[in-house]
């Protein structure tokens, strides 16, 4: 299978290279630094940004899935989740994506604010408001699009090992949304590229 895989330098989109050639696809990325990024034959690296939707346009030909795991450490870079969401709409509107895309968020946008728990709502609120605000907007522009589009929401982001994990593909009162490791969101992630059940869904990943 043919993947591309966009903010590939580190994080989820990383394992996820990882995991992918372990498995035997074919890997395009786009990150801007390939310095981390393996040697392999059948990875092919990009430097460039997913806000950019000349970058974006080099490395969509040909893709049989889409993964989107952009993320920063930067303070003040929160428009990178909304400005990657039009690079990728201009970069598709005169050539139509047909891959499915799936675009890595975080539980605690959209409606899933309302099902935080106490503590997560407590974190978001301190430390990373901007960034969920602006991750919500991602969500409700491509969710307007003609794109293939899953937007998966994982809990807090754990180094842990691959781990058996949920998939919970709706919102239910009660639901408990916890620590979950990169690599078990880059599985799930793989897992709906080969088979994408949840198209125009927004699956949480809770522990």
């Amino acid at each position: 299978m043919h993947l591309t895989i966009i903010g590939a330098s580190s994080g989820v989109g990383l394992l996820a290279v990882q995991q992918a050639l372990a498995q035997g696809h074919h890997v395009t990325t786009l990150s801007r630094t390939v310095a981390t990024l393996p040697e392999h034959p059948q990875l092919i690296k990009i430097v460039g940004s997913a806000t950019s939707a000349t970058d974006l346009r080099q490395v969509l030909p040909g893709a049989e899935a889409v993964l989107i795991t952009v993320g920063t450490a930067k303070k003040n870079a929160t428009p990178l989740f909304t400005d990657t969401a039009w690079a990728l709409l201009e970069a598709t509107a005169d050539a139509p994506l047909l891959a499915p895309v799936l675009v890595l968020t975080g539980f605690g946008t959209g409606a899933s604010a309302g099902y935080l728990s106490w503590w997560m709502r407590l974190a978001i609120r301190w430390f990373m408001q901007p960034e969920y605000d602006n991750k919500t907007q991602l969500e409700e522009l491509l969710a307007a699009s003609n794109l293939l589009w899953e937007i998966v929401r994982p809990g807090m982001l754990t180094d842990g090992p691959l781990a058996p994990y949920q998939v919970l593909p709706d919102l239910t009162p009660g639901m408990r949304v916890g620590r979950i490791s990169r690599a078990s969101v880059a599985d799930f992630l793989l897992r709906q590229a080969q088979q994408p059940t949840l198209l125009h869904r927004y699956p949480a990943l809770p522990s």
